[in-house]
């Protein structure tokens, strides 16, 4: 395959590269006003529209730097910076906010999540508008705040550095918008209640946690927590001590809604329509209203969002019986979330989730067709011939290549962004998410059912799925365990600088862009590049900072 083949097959990677990078050059500093860089922005994409009417080359350098400049104007639009507020101390301020987003918190006297400043006194009315982190301690018996409500409260507001280092909570902040944080703060009054919809998806959020506690919540409590954090992205419901082990074998991700958790429950409603024999576009619009509202009832997580955005794009193409092109659906759910929320690019959920999706397509699905046309079981005896064994055989050599496959190309991501994110090494996740991704996935199947047997008032069935469920993650987590504890499963580690590991993790993944481009032929036969861009980076860039297990 030629990259020119490339360009046709994934047209948007021409939008969404350069849009990247001019997010993170507005990151970098104040270049310009904002109009200046939406200004050019319009020139640049009016030339590009005339050089390719006129069949100009001109028209590829003016739409790269369209974008650019447009990335750097989002970056600015969505993070806008206050100057004089940097060199201000902490101080107490009165302010009204609109609540955006709850984090789910383990006392239940607090509470927290991300905000946009309504109204303020009269001499703060600058930060109109701004997006804040907010911590308040709430009053015995008085309930937490409920999304899309807004309440005038009072705390100490504090400004968070532009570029905080990305695995820290305000490297997280920031990559959400937040430009300042509230803390020690009261709720003073709720001005405006929340809206019907969202004290109906609060409602939900409860009624699925007491579903999931049902004939299991007093027998096993810190199984029913795992459930919870699994199904309703409930991590504050993990014990620091299940957070660690789940880090230090690499598989935090299974306890986060995201790819994983949206698939297997799309895969559960898809099912469920079919068998109602319900018309292709009702199944459709059923099947995507319903598993909005668990992105939604459950918090909406960034991580959720964006999977579900790529489980749309997939159904829509089924649908509208377009050829499939799993790239193509990549780029083009990249570009709608930046194009919605830019600044989701610095996160390391963002930059994980996308990474590894981008290398299994890259790299894991190629090698792993490169591996079962090499060998083939049973290639010399023809298949008319062939008994049920022979069936069994090529079926488990396929699903075993497969598995190793995107196994390696996950795990070579993963080994970048595991120490740029988590400061940790897992040598072991590979073996590890071989083994735990497809019980997990057994879990969220047990757990999506109990969800409907309880909502349907069929008790019992949820008892039943409970336990099934938390006999499961019983299996998982004394796996966990013995895994963390055999040496050399995990190492802390730390790059020499920030700018090493996201320059490591751009450079595998162009290794893995360049492979694919070229069919993994000529000199990137063997496919070997994306291991030397880890060997590399893991021998030139990386501090060991101890033993592996205690």
């Amino acid at each position: 395959m030629t990259s020119r083949s490339l360009g046709h097959r994934a047209p948007l990677l021409w939008l969404v590269l350069p849009l990247m990078a001019g997010l993170a050059i507005g990151r970098s500093g104040d270049l310009a006003p904002a109009p200046w860089l939406l200004g050019g922005a319009f020139l640049a994409a009016a030339g590009a529209i005339l050089a390719g009417w006129r069949d100009h080359r001109a028209w590829a350098p003016l739409l790269v730097a369209a974008m650019m400049l447009a990335g750097a104007a989002s970056y600015a639009l969505h993070r806008p910076r206050l100057a004089v507020w940097d060199r201000l101390p902490p101080r107490e301020a009165r302010v009204t906010l609109r609540i955006d987003r709850m984090f789910g918190q383990a006392d239940a006297g607090k509470a927290s999540g991300l905000a946009t400043i309504t109204r303020t006194d009269e001499h703060l009315r600058e930060l109109a508008g701004q997006h804040v982190y907010f911590s308040l301690q709430l009053r015995p018996g008085e309930a937490a705040p409920v999304r899309s409500a807004h309440v005038a409260a009072v705390g100490v507001l504090a400004t968070l550095p532009r570029t905080p280092p990305a695995d820290t909570f305000d490297g997280y902040l920031a990559g959400a918008g937040m430009n300042y944080r509230l803390t020690r703060g009261r709720v003073l009054a709720e001005e405006r209640a929340a809206d019907g919809y969202h004290r109906f998806c609060a409602r939900m959020a409860e009624r699925f946690g007491r579903i999931l506690g049902e004939g299991v919540a007093d027998k096993r409590p810190e199984l029913t927590a795992v459930l919870r954090a699994m199904l309703l992205g409930q991590q504050n419901e993990l014990s620091d001590e299940q957070g660690t082990r789940f880090r230090q074998s690499g598989t935090m991700h299974i306890f986060s809604i995201s790819g994983l958790h949206i698939a297997v429950i799309a895969g559960g409603l898809h099912a469920l329509l079919a068998l109602l024999r319900l018309p292709r576009w009702i199944r459709f619009i059923a099947g995507l209203t319903a598993l909005w509202l668990y992105v939604d009832i459950t918090g909406t997580a960034p991580s959720a969002v964006r999977a579900f955005v790529m489980v749309a794009l997939v159904e829509s193409s089924l649908v509208l019986r377009l050829p499939g092109n799993p790239f193509a659906a990549l780029t083009a759910s990249a570009l709608l979330v930046l194009a919605v929320a830019p600044l989701q690019i610095f996160s390391a959920s963002f930059q994980m989730s996308y990474g590894i999706v981008a290398a299994l397509l890259l790299f894991g699905l190629p090698l792993g067709e490169r591996w079962t046309s090499a060998w083939a079981p049973f290639r010399d005896r023809p298949k008319a011939t062939w008994s049920w064994i022979h069936h069994a055989g090529d079926w488990l050599w396929r699903a075993t290549a497969g598995a190793l496959a995107i196994g390696l190309a996950a795990s070579l991501v993963s080994a970048i962004s595991g120490i740029l994110f988590f400061k940790l090494v897992t040598p072991g996740a590979l073996l590890a998410n071989l083994v735990f991704i497809p019980a997990a996935s057994l879990v969220i199947l047990a757990g999506f059912a109990s969800l409907l047997c309880g909502l349907a008032g069929f008790a019992a069935g949820a008892v039943l799925m409970n336990h099934a469920a938390a006999t499961l993650l019983w299996g998982i987590d004394a796996g966990v365990r013995a895994f963390v504890a055999v040496p050399a499963m995990w190492f802390p580690a730390s790059f020499a600088a920030p700018w090493v590991g996201t320059l490591a993790l751009v450079g595998l993944l162009a290794a893995m862009l360049a492979g694919y481009a070229r069919g993994w032929r000529g000199w990137q036969r063997g496919y070997w590049t994306p291991f030397a861009v880890v060997a590399l980076a893991l021998a030139a860039g990386v501090s060991w900072t101890g033993d592996s297990a205690p």
